[in-house]
């Protein structure tokens, strides 16, 4: 019989394959590797941050913790939610970068950024718990790129404010321990996020990028 344990490990085996001995340091230079870096960043900031927070949070206990049902259940829950927030904070960082410079408009870094985030979204969350909507997060996403601004404040760090805000809410800690740490949230996420930003100025191509997006929307 699969334990507990075991069942709350599996759910990240397949989104952070990629990530667990080495890093990929080949140019993101298709579509594809774009998504594929976006996808798997999101899947490991996620994992590192919420499993950090709680095991910071619950010391010695942190162990036992996986052989109580309902906090494992609360856990799976929020590691989802955690997961389709870095992916959107990440997918508009890494379009409105791979894209600023190419001869294509706004309509374009909309419909590349949903490519992104749904593909990554279905791909990574398809053992997700059932009280989990991955109608409702693509339905915020597309709200969130109609209010985005590609030209600046996209390209930035600053625009990474839905992940700190998925990992406080989702948290499995008592909310009168959570609310005095919500600034150590804040900083953690932020700080772990700095070394994808600067792993993907490093590798991307983006005249490469642009020109594989402008093909495929050719077709």
């Amino acid at each position: 019989m699969t334990s507990v344990r075991e069942k709350a490990a599996d759910f990240w085996q397949k989104i952070t394959g990629l990530l667990r001995t080495r890093r990929d340091t080949t140019p993101i230079d298709s579509v594809a590797k774009l998504n594929d870096f976006v996808a798997t960043r999101s899947a490991y900031i996620a994992q590192k941050t919420l499993y950090g927070y709680v095991k910071a949070r619950m010391g010695i206990r942190y162990p036992a913790m996986f052989e109580d049902a309902k906090v494992v259940a609360s856990l799976n829950i929020a590691k989802v939610y955690v997961f389709a927030a870095c992916l959107s904070d990440l997918t508009i960082y890494a379009v409105a970068n791979a894209l600023h410079d190419q001869p294509v408009g706004n309509n374009e870094r909309e419909a590349f950024a949903r490519r992104c985030y749904e593909s990554g979204l279905k791909a990574n969350t398809d053992k997700a718990p059932e009280q989990f909507s991955t109608t409702g997060c693509i339905d915020d996403f597309r709200h969130r790129l109609s209010e985005t601004d590609w030209r600046t404040s996209a390209r930035q760090p600053e625009n990474f404010t839905d992940s700190p805000r998925a990992l406080f809410r989702w948290a499995p800690i008592a909310d009168n321990l959570k609310k005095f740490d919500s600034e150590i949230i804040e900083n953690s996420i932020k700080f772990s996020w700095r070394d994808v930003r600067e792993q993907f100025q490093k590798r991307i191509d983006t005249a490469a990028v642009g020109a594989d997006w402008t093909r495929q929307t050719a077709n």
